[in-house]
Order: C-alpha cells, then sequence, then structure tokens
C-alpha cells in the first residue's frame, strides 16, 4: 500500500513537474513572453472578477457566421463551463459546410481539440487543432490538407485569425490551462449557433449538409442544456456520437 501511495505521489509529481516546464519553455519564446507581459495581469483580474480561479480548464466554441471564437473556463472543481472571452474572427474563407478536401479554402466544422502551440508562427501565434479528425478522415476524400490554425494576423485560408492583439490573450488562456494539467482542449467549430433559427438558416443555405449538422447539433445542445463537455467519439460512418464522460 505504501509503494502504492509513493508511486502516486511521484507521478502527480512529475505531471506538476511536466506542466510547469511546457509554460517555462513557451515563454522562452519572445512572442510569448512578450503576451504574457502585455495580457496576463489583466486577464487574471477578470478572472478574479468573474470569480474563476486560476487552475482553470479550458473550452472553445467557434461560429462562423457569427464570425467569433467564444472562450469558457472553469475551475477545476466546478461542473459548469462559464463564457470569458469573445473574440472576433477578422477574416475568414470558403462557406458553411465542413472542410472534405485540401485546397476548398473552407474552415473545418466539428469537434477538434488544439494539437500545436506555435510561438514562432507567421500570423504572430498560433494554436493547432487536430484536423483532420477521425470524423474527417471517414467522409472526406482524397487530400484532406491540414495545418487549420487559430491565429493572428488577418489573413486566412481555412484557419480562424483573431488579430494579434486578441491572440496573444487567447494563446496565453490556453497555455495556463495546458500548464495546469489539461491535456486536451476541445474545439468546437460550427456554422453559426444551431438553434431552431440557425438550423432553419442553415437548411435553407445549403440542404445537402442538412444531415451533418443535425448531427453536430446533438453535441451543440448537450453544452447548451448542461453547460459541460461530451464525450465525443465516431461511428464507423463517421458520424459524431455523444455521451456522459
Amino acid at each position: 500500500m505504501l509503494k502504492f501511495i509513493s508511486f502516486l505521489i511521484a507521478l502527480m509529481f512529475t505531471m506538476q513537474v511536466s506542466a510547469q516546464t511546457f509554460k517555462a519553455t513557451q515563454q522562452k519564446a519572445a512572442r510569448v513572453k512578450s503576451a504574457y507581459s502585455e495580457k496576463w495581469e489583466d486577464l487574471k483580474s477578470d478572472l478574479k472578477k468573474k470569480g474563476i480561479k486560476e487552475n482553470f480548464e479550458l473550452f472553445m466554441r467557434v461560429f462562423k457566421e457569427d464570425k467569433i471564437v467564444e472562450v469558457w473556463l472553469k475551475s477545476k472543481e466546478e461542473k459548469e463551463f462559464r463564457l470569458f472571452k469573445t473574440y472576433a474572427i477578422c477574416a475568414s474563407s470558403g462557406e458553411l459546410g465542413p472542410k472534405r478536401k485540401q485546397g476548398d479554402g473552407q474552415v473545418p466544422e466539428g469537434f477538434y481539440s488544439i494539437a500545436v502551440f506555435n510561438p514562432y508562427s507567421s500570423y504572430h501565434l498560433s494554436m493547432g487543432i487536430n484536423y483532420p479528425n477521425a470524423s474527417d478522415k471517414i467522409i472526406g476524400t482524397g487530400n484532406l490538407g491540414g495545418d487549420i490554425m487559430i491565429h493572428g494576423s488577418c489573413v486566412t485560408i481555412g484557419c480562424m485569425p483573431l488579430t494579434d492583439a486578441y491572440i496573444k490573450e487567447a494563446y496565453v488562456l490556453c497555455v495556463e490551462a495546458r500548464n495546469n494539467g489539461q491535456q486536451t482542449i476541445p474545439v468546437h467549430i460550427f456554422p453559426t449557433k444551431m438553434d431552431q433559427k440557425g438550423m432553419t438558416f442553415l437548411a435553407e443555405t445549403n440542404p445537402k449538409q442538412v444531415d451533418f449538422w443535425k448531427n453536430m447539433q446533438t453535441g451543440y445542445n448537450y453544452f447548451e442544456q448542461k453547460k459541460q463537455l461530451p464525450k465525443v467519439t465516431v461511428d464507423k460512418k463517421g458520424k459524431y456520437v455523444f455521451s456522459e464522460k
């Protein structure tokens, strides 16, 4: 029993050191260090005002038609996420509907997570999502492409640019979440708000994608109702399946 307890203590220490190393490594980059210097104190003040502790978990939600990225946070001991920041997407490409191949200019739609932190990006700072995900690989055709980022600047082909000022905040928040031990930072990308009004608009915009969007709506509704994240898996046909974690 004592050996088991010692193992758990050692494991917890290793995870803590690993998390600290990630933040320290990121801050070795001049742009990240500058972003912390410019933004972190104000962000901490905003956290305090909203009653969110600094050991937060983070979730990002993107709406293409509305051109916004929402950042939701919750303290680790809390069950429900709270909306913390909303950032405007300052440029866009493609149309409503998922990304299905390389070169189509589309911003993906689906359920993703942050896979890459790039402090040396050509677009100031960037965070890459895990596109193509399991669903994309089943439904997509040919070369699916990749390198889909949330980044600075205001140019894009299939990415989600926030301006340099906003990406500094978003990047710092995501580094902090990762530093707190959150290995998976979800990013859910929707065509628009998927309430009744939004679904009617989508059906008129692109009827061929309605079944795909209805599938996505189930995940959207889960979060809207519970302010908690569902467990997201993919079936053999590439359809998303949602369940409680």
